[in-house]
This record gives structure tokens, sequence and C-alpha cells, in this order.
């Protein structure tokens, strides 16, 4: 059974996508098999790869509308062990018309249930907005990762994005856990080291101990359409998200997903 993960944030610009994408990469450089699912209608993770969204005739949307079969919509990405159920430009409907179907927080959770879907791990990039596609994402997942920059309004959307960890506990996943990654941290940066040191505090036993800071590189990759990994892989960043999949494996070895 794969873990299943979403990586979400209300606030844009935090690397969501850049996230789901290298953290997938590095978990297959270690072996393991990846699928990834764009769910955001800027289909950023899609482009990231080369896949041209306007091109793309099934995606994640058909999935959450029609409950169409993941594995028959997931392709190959090129880069052997990691697979992608891409995005297109259809996928702007499936926000207005998803709450329309009757159970819909649970559409995602059945479908990854499909038994041709042999994967390690799935990583679901989530859109940056508290949705009823992010709603269906957390509902299906073991684990929400929250890329966070150590700034004011990153950092103050947190709020709402605990709200609705708290919302879906409640309701549709009572066994969601979270963790917090701290990203595009410059350490020259006095409000960005001050910022840290208050999620360290508020979030001590949910914030992740790999640091992602920023770095150039990881702007020329998805220009590549390669993960920071294979684009760059001696750069800090293709370091740091080596580092943060091994966290991630080991979380997973640890931990019986109780409630951070």
């Amino acid at each position: 059974m794969a873990v299943i993960i979403s990586i979400a944030n209300e606030k844009g610009g935090v690397a969501k996508t850049t996230t789901a994408l290298s953290l997938g990469a590095a978990l297959v450089e270690t072996g393991l098999k990846v699928l990834l699912i764009d769910l955001d209608a800027q289909a950023n993770l899609t482009l990231a790869l080369g896949i041209e969204p306007g091109k793309v005739q099934r995606s994640a949307g058909n999935i959450l509308l029609e409950s169409a079969q993941p594995s028959r919509i997931s392709r190959e990405t090129g880069i052997p062990g990691l697979d992608i159920i891409p995005a297109n430009n259809e996928m702007t409907y499936t926000e207005r018309y998803l709450p329309s179907r009757p159970g819909y927080e649970m559409v995602l959770r059945k479908a990854l249930q499909d038994p041709e879907l042999d994967y390690d791990y799935i990583l679901i990039d989530c859109p940056p907005f508290l949705g009823a596609v992010t709603l269906d994402a957390l509902t299906a997942s073991n684990l929400l990762i929250m890329p966070t920059q150590a700034e004011f309004f990153s950092v103050y959307a947190l709020r709402n994005m605990m709200t609705l960890i708290r919302r879906v506990r409640a309701q549709t996943n009572p066994h969601l856990t979270y963790r917090l990654l701290i990203t595009l941290f410059d350490r020259r940066n006095r409000v960005h080291r001050t910022l840290a040191e208050q999620l360290h505090t508020t979030f001590s036993g949910g914030l992740l101990e790999t640091v992602i800071e920023t770095d150039t590189k990881l702007r020329e990759s998805p220009i590549a359409g390669l993960p920071i990994i294979y684009h760059s892989p001696k750069t800090r960043s293709a370091i740091q998200y080596r580092a943060l999949a091994q966290e991630i494996i080991e979380y997973v070895k640890e931990t019986s997903a109780e409630p951070a």
C-alpha cells in the first residue's frame, strides 16, 4: 500500500510544486517507485516534467469528476520509477463541479485504492487555495507537507491550513498528520532567521529538520524539464531534497501516523 503525501499551502510561491517534483525524484533515487498527481489547474508540475498541458487529453480532473481509473491516466515521465497523473486546461472546472458529486470528499481516496497502482509513494501537488480539490487530497492522504517560507504572509497563512487540518481530522480523515517544511530560506536574512525560530517554537514536533535554502538552480530545472536531482545533482538544493527524502522515509518507518 502506497504512502500518500499531499503537498499544500494556501500561500503561493512557497516552492510547493518544486517540493513535489524534487522530493519525488529524490525518493526514486533511493530505489522507490513514485507517482506524482498534479491537482493544480496551473499544471506547473506537469510543465516541469516537459509535458504540455494543452496536449493532455485525460488528467487528474477525470479522476475527480468521472471516477476514471488512475492507472489508466498515469504516464511515464522519462525518469524510471517516476510516473505522473498530469493536469490539463480543463482542470479549471474541477473545483467548481467536484462538490456537486455525492460524497465528493472521498472520491480521490477511493480512486487511489486502484489495485493496478504499484507505487511506494504517491505525492499530490495541491492547488494554492483551500477548496474542494485540496479537501479531497487531504482526505486521501497519510501525511500533509506544508512548504512554508520564513516570511510573514506565508507563516500567517498557516492559520487557515491548521483550520483545514482540524476539519479533515474531524470529518473525513482522523489519521491525517502534518509536517512543515521551511523553504526558500536565506540564512543571511535576519527576518528569515527570526521567523524560523518562531516556527520551531510554535510547531516544534511538527517541523521537519530539513530546510530548503534559496538556490537559483531550482528556477532553471523546470526549463530543462527535469527535477533538480537530475538537472544539477551536486547543488545545495539537490542535496537538501535528498536529505528531505531520507527524513520522510525515516518518518514513515518510525511513526504510525499519530496526530502532530
